[in-house]
Protein backbone atom coordinates (compact mmCIF):
# COMPACT_ATOMS: atom_id res chain seq x y z
CA UNK A 1 0.00 0.00 0.00
CA UNK A 2 1.23 3.39 -1.11
CA UNK A 3 2.44 5.20 2.34
CA UNK A 4 3.55 8.62 0.57
CA UNK A 5 1.98 11.44 -1.85
CA UNK A 6 4.11 14.31 -3.06
CA UNK A 7 2.21 17.46 -3.29
CA UNK A 8 5.80 19.31 -4.37
CA UNK A 9 5.98 21.73 -1.89
CA UNK A 10 5.24 18.78 1.09
CA UNK A 11 4.81 15.58 1.11
CA UNK A 12 1.80 13.90 3.05
CA UNK A 13 2.10 10.10 4.60
CA UNK A 14 -0.44 7.75 5.36
CA UNK A 15 0.47 8.06 9.21
CA UNK A 16 -0.32 12.07 8.68
CA UNK A 17 -3.69 11.37 7.20
CA UNK A 18 -4.60 8.93 10.48
CA UNK A 19 -3.60 11.81 12.03
CA UNK A 20 -5.64 14.40 10.49
CA UNK A 21 -8.94 12.45 10.98
CA UNK A 22 -7.97 12.40 14.77
CA UNK A 23 -7.82 16.54 14.27
CA UNK A 24 -10.90 16.73 12.33
CA UNK A 25 -12.90 14.81 15.35
CA UNK A 26 -11.81 16.93 17.53
CA UNK A 27 -12.22 19.87 15.73
CA UNK A 28 -16.24 18.76 14.75
CA UNK A 29 -16.53 18.01 18.56
CA UNK A 30 -15.59 21.26 19.53
CA UNK A 31 -17.48 22.99 16.60
CA UNK A 32 -20.59 21.33 18.71
CA UNK A 33 -20.08 22.39 21.90
CA UNK A 34 -19.26 25.75 20.59
CA UNK A 35 -22.56 26.17 18.22
CA UNK A 36 -24.52 24.47 21.22
CA UNK A 37 -23.76 27.33 23.27
CA UNK A 38 -24.39 29.68 20.18
CA UNK A 39 -27.42 28.22 19.82
CA UNK A 40 -28.69 28.49 23.99
CA UNK A 41 -27.55 32.05 23.74
CA UNK A 42 -29.83 32.93 20.58
CA UNK A 43 -32.44 31.00 22.24
CA UNK A 44 -32.54 33.20 25.13
CA UNK A 45 -32.28 36.53 22.98
CA UNK A 46 -35.16 34.87 20.94
CA UNK A 47 -37.39 34.90 24.61
CA UNK A 48 -36.14 38.67 25.39
CA UNK A 49 -36.98 39.51 21.72
CA UNK A 50 -40.63 38.03 21.67
CA UNK A 51 -41.46 39.63 25.44
CA UNK A 52 -40.40 43.68 24.22
CA UNK A 53 -42.95 46.10 23.74
CA UNK A 54 -43.45 47.09 20.18
CA UNK A 55 -43.60 51.00 19.54
CA UNK A 56 -44.82 52.98 16.62
CA UNK A 57 -45.66 56.56 17.92
CA UNK A 58 -43.96 59.54 19.81
CA UNK A 59 -46.42 59.31 22.59
CA UNK A 60 -46.02 55.27 23.49
CA UNK A 61 -42.19 56.04 23.16
CA UNK A 62 -42.03 59.18 25.19
CA UNK A 63 -44.37 57.09 27.97
CA UNK A 64 -41.83 53.88 27.63
CA UNK A 65 -38.99 55.71 28.75
CA UNK A 66 -40.75 57.40 31.63
CA UNK A 67 -42.13 54.48 33.17
CA UNK A 68 -39.00 52.09 32.31
CA UNK A 69 -40.81 49.88 30.16
CA UNK A 70 -37.73 47.58 29.57
CA UNK A 71 -37.06 45.89 26.50
CA UNK A 72 -38.90 47.49 23.21
CA UNK A 73 -38.61 47.91 19.41
CA UNK A 74 -39.04 51.12 18.41
CA UNK A 75 -39.92 52.34 14.56
CA UNK A 76 -39.56 55.42 13.53
CA UNK A 77 -38.00 58.47 11.73
CA UNK A 78 -34.17 59.51 12.55
CA UNK A 79 -33.84 63.05 11.72
CA UNK A 80 -30.62 65.70 11.87
CA UNK A 81 -32.38 68.23 14.47
CA UNK A 82 -29.00 70.79 13.27
CA UNK A 83 -28.02 69.27 10.18
CA UNK A 84 -24.01 70.27 9.27
CA UNK A 85 -22.47 71.37 5.71
CA UNK A 86 -19.33 72.49 4.32
CA UNK A 87 -18.45 75.42 1.54
CA UNK A 88 -17.18 72.50 -0.84
CA UNK A 89 -20.72 70.70 -0.27
CA UNK A 90 -23.33 72.92 0.26
CA UNK A 91 -26.80 71.05 1.07
CA UNK A 92 -26.87 69.31 4.35
CA UNK A 93 -26.19 66.40 6.14
CA UNK A 94 -26.10 64.65 10.05
CA UNK A 95 -22.64 64.06 9.10
CA UNK A 96 -20.02 64.50 6.64
CA UNK A 97 -16.27 63.40 6.32
CA UNK A 98 -13.45 65.23 4.38
CA UNK A 99 -10.32 62.78 3.70
CA UNK A 100 -7.13 64.25 2.26
CA UNK A 101 -5.05 61.92 0.36
CA UNK A 102 -1.61 62.05 -1.45
CA UNK A 103 -0.73 60.89 -4.70
CA UNK A 104 3.06 59.29 -3.39
CA UNK A 105 5.26 56.75 -5.12
CA UNK A 106 5.94 53.69 -3.26
CA UNK A 107 8.40 50.28 -3.87
CA UNK A 108 7.96 46.97 -3.84
CA UNK A 109 10.00 43.46 -4.73
CA UNK A 110 7.90 40.88 -7.07
CA UNK A 111 8.89 38.16 -8.16
CA UNK A 112 8.86 36.77 -11.73
CA UNK A 113 9.96 34.29 -14.06
CA UNK A 114 11.95 33.90 -17.26
CA UNK A 115 13.62 31.55 -19.56
CA UNK A 116 17.17 30.80 -19.31
CA UNK A 117 19.60 30.24 -21.95
CA UNK A 118 19.25 26.57 -21.77
CA UNK A 119 15.34 26.43 -21.92
CA UNK A 120 14.60 26.35 -18.01
CA UNK A 121 11.92 28.49 -16.78
CA UNK A 122 13.50 30.06 -13.44
CA UNK A 123 12.49 32.81 -10.72
CA UNK A 124 13.73 35.96 -9.92
CA UNK A 125 12.70 39.26 -7.75
CA UNK A 126 13.12 42.98 -9.52
CA UNK A 127 12.04 45.86 -7.42
CA UNK A 128 8.99 47.59 -9.04
CA UNK A 129 8.12 51.44 -8.54
CA UNK A 130 3.99 51.96 -8.15
CA UNK A 131 2.16 54.53 -7.07
CA UNK A 132 -1.20 55.09 -5.21
CA UNK A 133 -3.94 57.71 -3.17
CA UNK A 134 -2.89 57.51 0.56
CA UNK A 135 -4.28 58.59 3.44
CA UNK A 136 -2.91 61.59 4.76
CA UNK A 137 -5.63 63.06 7.27
CA UNK A 138 -8.83 63.89 7.65
CA UNK A 139 -11.91 65.75 9.33
CA UNK A 140 -15.17 65.54 10.34
CA UNK A 141 -18.78 67.19 11.35
CA UNK A 142 -21.57 66.07 12.86
CA UNK A 143 -24.93 67.17 13.93
CA UNK A 144 -24.83 67.62 17.72
CA UNK A 145 -28.81 66.67 18.62
CA UNK A 146 -30.85 63.72 16.46
CA UNK A 147 -34.40 63.14 17.05
CA UNK A 148 -36.03 59.85 16.30
CA UNK A 149 -39.66 59.03 16.63
CA UNK A 150 -40.35 62.78 17.17
CA UNK A 151 -37.79 62.55 20.30
CA UNK A 152 -34.91 64.88 20.48
CA UNK A 153 -31.40 62.96 21.77
CA UNK A 154 -27.87 64.01 21.80
CA UNK A 155 -25.72 62.48 18.70
CA UNK A 156 -24.61 59.17 19.57
CA UNK A 157 -27.60 58.21 21.51
CA UNK A 158 -28.57 56.13 18.01
CA UNK A 159 -25.56 54.66 15.77
CA UNK A 160 -25.28 56.82 12.43
CA UNK A 161 -25.98 55.08 9.38
CA UNK A 162 -23.04 54.27 7.24
CA UNK A 163 -21.53 57.14 5.43
CA UNK A 164 -21.68 57.22 1.16
CA UNK A 165 -19.72 58.88 -1.14
CA UNK A 166 -20.32 62.00 -2.18
CA UNK A 167 -17.32 63.33 -4.39
CA UNK A 168 -14.00 63.83 -4.87
CA UNK A 169 -12.20 67.48 -5.18
CA UNK A 170 -8.65 67.88 -6.96
CA UNK A 171 -6.33 69.90 -4.44
CA UNK A 172 -4.39 73.09 -5.35
CA UNK A 173 -1.58 70.90 -6.09
CA UNK A 174 -2.29 67.73 -8.79
CA UNK A 175 -0.66 65.16 -5.84
CA UNK A 176 -3.32 66.04 -3.12
CA UNK A 177 -7.08 65.08 -3.40
CA UNK A 178 -9.99 65.44 -1.12
CA UNK A 179 -12.78 62.81 -1.00
CA UNK A 180 -15.82 63.65 0.83
CA UNK A 181 -18.53 60.79 2.43
CA UNK A 182 -21.15 61.21 4.76
CA UNK A 183 -24.80 60.15 6.04
CA UNK A 184 -28.64 61.95 4.37
CA UNK A 185 -30.45 63.83 6.93
CA UNK A 186 -33.23 61.85 7.47
CA UNK A 187 -33.46 57.97 8.00
CA UNK A 188 -36.46 55.59 8.38
CA UNK A 189 -35.99 52.08 10.24
CA UNK A 190 -36.53 50.18 13.80
CA UNK A 191 -34.35 50.20 16.78
CA UNK A 192 -34.20 47.91 19.38
CA UNK A 193 -33.04 49.25 23.14
CA UNK A 194 -34.03 49.48 26.69
CA UNK A 195 -36.43 52.21 27.52
CA UNK A 196 -35.39 53.31 31.02
CA UNK A 197 -34.89 56.27 33.87
CA UNK A 198 -36.08 58.91 31.18
CA UNK A 199 -34.11 57.44 27.86
CA UNK A 200 -32.64 54.73 26.66
CA UNK A 201 -29.44 52.94 25.68
CA UNK A 202 -26.57 54.17 24.21
CA UNK A 203 -25.21 53.78 20.90
CA UNK A 204 -28.54 51.16 19.67
CA UNK A 205 -28.50 49.53 16.50
CA UNK A 206 -31.03 51.08 13.72
CA UNK A 207 -32.03 48.19 11.18
CA UNK A 208 -32.42 50.62 8.25
CA UNK A 209 -35.31 50.28 6.09
CA UNK A 210 -36.91 47.83 8.12
CA UNK A 211 -40.05 47.87 10.04
CA UNK A 212 -40.52 45.91 13.59
CA UNK A 213 -41.76 42.95 12.36
CA UNK A 214 -38.93 42.60 9.64
CA UNK A 215 -36.32 43.22 12.68
CA UNK A 216 -37.74 40.53 15.00
CA UNK A 217 -37.82 38.33 12.10
CA UNK A 218 -33.83 38.89 11.01
CA UNK A 219 -32.81 38.89 15.18
CA UNK A 220 -34.28 35.36 15.97
CA UNK A 221 -33.13 34.07 12.43
CA UNK A 222 -30.24 32.11 13.94
CA UNK A 223 -28.06 33.06 11.47
CA UNK A 224 -24.88 33.43 13.57
CA UNK A 225 -24.81 29.35 13.96
CA UNK A 226 -24.75 29.19 10.06
CA UNK A 227 -21.92 31.99 10.18
CA UNK A 228 -20.18 29.97 13.05
CA UNK A 229 -20.39 26.72 11.23
CA UNK A 230 -19.15 27.97 7.86
CA UNK A 231 -16.04 29.61 9.67
CA UNK A 232 -15.45 26.58 11.65
CA UNK A 233 -15.30 24.16 8.53
CA UNK A 234 -13.16 26.63 7.00
CA UNK A 235 -10.55 26.62 9.92
CA UNK A 236 -10.71 23.15 9.87
CA UNK A 237 -9.58 22.76 6.57
CA UNK A 238 -7.02 25.15 7.10
CA UNK A 239 -5.79 23.43 10.46
CA UNK A 240 -5.22 19.72 8.42
CA UNK A 241 -3.29 21.88 5.60
CA UNK A 242 -0.98 23.31 7.76
CA UNK A 243 -0.80 19.82 9.68
CA UNK A 244 0.26 18.57 6.44
CA UNK A 245 2.60 21.53 5.72
CA UNK A 246 4.38 20.46 8.67
CA UNK A 247 7.67 18.33 8.77
CA UNK A 248 5.47 15.47 10.92
CA UNK A 249 8.95 13.08 11.79
CA UNK A 250 7.30 12.81 14.82
CA UNK A 251 4.54 10.32 13.71
CA UNK A 252 7.59 8.26 11.43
Amino acid sequence: MKRSWDFGDFEITLREIIASITIVAVMILMGFLIAGKIEAHQMDKNAEYNKAVHITDTAMFRYGMDTSLGNAFVYGDLEAVDPVTSPELGGEYLYVEKVEEHYNQHTRTVTKTRTNSKGETETYEEEEVYYSWDYYDSWEQHSQKIRFCGIEFDYGKIKRPGSRYIKTEQGFLSDIRFVYSGCQTKYTGTIYTDLRDNTMSDGVQLYLDQDIDETVGYLTSGFGAVIFWIFWIFLTIGAVFGFYYLKNGWLE
